[in-house]
């Protein structure tokens, strides 16, 4: 056999139970622990990430906690797009992301409203400096990181079918370095470490396929890729092992492993091949080409980047993706000449306050209409794929998560969540749940309110009331990590080989508790997921 051949892709969809087979005692345990491997689908969490929220109002439907219909995404301003998708939707209601800025830093640090909140949304962990504004130098508004580990990378070690990190796709390039954290959501350890991902669908084509890019490619790696099965790329090894002298009890066990591998391999062959990519527009010409930076185009790069993830679903060969639309970026296919930082800000720049620019507000319902959709074109794409006697989507937990509320006030509570597929029948869909205490008409925030007399002044009235929708996200990040298969350690903390169900995330989850930098010792009041969530 060529010694160059891609264990990952002998292992992948290989139960543990099939490939120790020929080891173990019992041909029946054998058969049964196999069976039960190939059984369940992989579970996935697939994120999509955007910038500068959004206007809640328009955004939210009325009804903050209850069933939500066809009709009534239909009837959403929003949302439209998702209506097809309507009984496979959980809108999450009710949350509040740690760490909000303000001058007052009543509510986290005063660092930057966007360096802490993108440092600290996916990690539940301060940001370091805690230096607000000190000065020419502005140390900690830039180059503050977090000190914990981001939700892809903690998940990715629970759960990939391999070692490796999580699959993040930068959509419009990859952003953010050690001089400017300001849009940086990905964190590989404790030590602020900027996991950059990919920032062009070619990098992550080539990663995918292994067959192009720099480097030769094994046969063998290559033969298995275009959907060999395992045992005709090991045929010849196979056929001298069956030649070894041996028991009749061991040519029966070899035998039935062969069996075996074989059914293991075959449903995850069939649809990870070259023609897979290629009814998905995915070949090495249309990816190729497609550049993926800033200066290409945003809609061809979303869209491929999307059917990449798609891609990487069915072959398994990442159970944690996470892509993200770009920051600060011109939307010129929406006929737009403002970058999206200074529109969700009303006044044509990054500052707060001032005269609103025309037509303001609708500038900013028109990214957000164009982010639903291209959240449908993802979530279509997924449900379009069938697994077993259900789709990619329902396999998988795929949220579309912003980074604040309303993007003026840079309010964090009330989240704008939306999760897409059960993920294997873990949570309710078709539902809005409200984890408040199930109150079914919440504040959808004021965003309307802005720019109503020409001016955007008192930014706290555009938001949400503090005192509503502030349940801790670190809970909803348990109930995701729980539903991919992620376990915790005794600590409670997801952990590689840990065997309990998860019930902490991050180091705070009172965003309170975030004001002098995170020098409190470590406090998970409320632990555990919302079961509210779970189907």
């Amino acid at each position: 056999m060529n010694k160059r051949f891609n264990r990952r892709f002998m292992l992948r969809g290989l139960g543990g139970a099939a490939v120790a087979a020929p080891f173990l005692s019992s041909v029946a345990e054998r058969e049964a622990k196999a069976q039960s491997a190939t059984a369940a689908q992989p579970r996935r969490l697939i994120v999509f990430f955007t910038h500068y929220g959004c206007l809640t109002n328009r955004w939210f439907p009325a009804k903050s906690h209850g069933e939500l219909t066809m009709a009534d995404y239909m009837a959403m301003n929003t949302l439209k797009p998702m209506a097809p998708f309507a009984k496979k939707l959980l809108m999450v209601r009710g949350v509040r992301n740690m760490n909000e800025w303000s001058f007052a830093g009543t509510l986290g640090q005063k660092n930057d409203p966007h360096t802490q909140v993108t440092g600290t949304y996916f990690t539940c962990h301060p940001v370091t400096p805690n230096a607000p504004n000190s000065g020419i130098d502005n140390i900690g508004k830039f180059d503050a990181k977090p000190t914990g580990r981001s939700l892809d990378h903690i998940a990715a070690e629970c759960v990939n079918p391999t070692a490796g990190a999580p699959l993040l796709m930068q959509i419009g390039g990859v952003t953010g370095s050690s001089s400017n954290n300001m849009s940086v959501i990905s964190w590989a350890d404790d030590k602020g470490t900027i996991f950059p991902g990919y920032g062009a669908p070619s990098q992550i084509y080539s990663s995918l396929t292994n067959l192009f890019g720099a480097g030769a490619v094994s046969p063998d790696t290559y033969k298995v890729a275009r959907g060999k099965s395992i045992i005709d790329i090991c045929r010849d090894d196979l056929m001298s092992l069956q030649r070894i002298p041996m028991s009749g009890s061991d040519k029966q066990k070899l035998t039935k492993w062969t069996e075996l591998l074989h059914y293991t391999t075959g449903t995850v062959r069939a649809q990870c091949s070259a023609d897979t990519a290629t009814k998905l527009g995915l070949t090495s010409t249309t990816v190729g080409g497609s550049g993926g930076g800033l200066g290409s185009d945003i809609d061809k790069t979303a869209k491929l980047m999307m059917d990449l993830s798609v891609l990487s679903a069915i072959c398994d060969s990442n159970r944690v993706i996470f892509m993200k639309m770009p920051p600060n970026y011109v939307y010129k296919n929406l006929n737009l000449t403002l970058e999206s930082h200074s529109v969700s800000h009303r006044i044509g720049n990054a500052g707060q306050g001032g005269t609103c620019v025309t037509n303001a507000v609708e500038m900013v319902h028109t990214i957000d209409k164009y982010y639903a959709e291209l959240f449908a074109y993802l979530v279509g794409r997924l449900d379009g794929f069938s697994e077993g006697d259900r789709t990619l989507l329902d396999n998988t937990a795929t949220v579309w998560f912003q980074e604040m509320s309303d993007g003026n006030s840079h309010n964090l509570n009330n989240m704008p969540i939306l999760q897409a597929g059960d993920c294997g029948g873990y949570f309710k869909t078709g539902w809005a749940i409200n984890v408040a205490k199930a109150q079914a008409d919440m504040s959808a925030g004021n965003s309307d309110k802005d720019c109503a007399d020409g001016k955007s002044t008192n930014l706290d009235a555009v938001g949400t009331p503090p005192d509503i929708a502030s349940m801790p996200v670190n809970k909803y990040y348990c109930n995701l990590l729980n539903a991919i298969g992620a376990k915790a350690g005794a600590d409670g903390y997801a952990a590689k080989g840990g065997t309990a169900p998860v019930t902490k995330f991050g180091k705070y989850d009172d965003t309170n508790l975030f004001k002098d930098g995170g020098t409190k010792p470590a406090a998970i009041a409320n632990p555990g997921e919302y079961m509210e969530l779970r189907a």
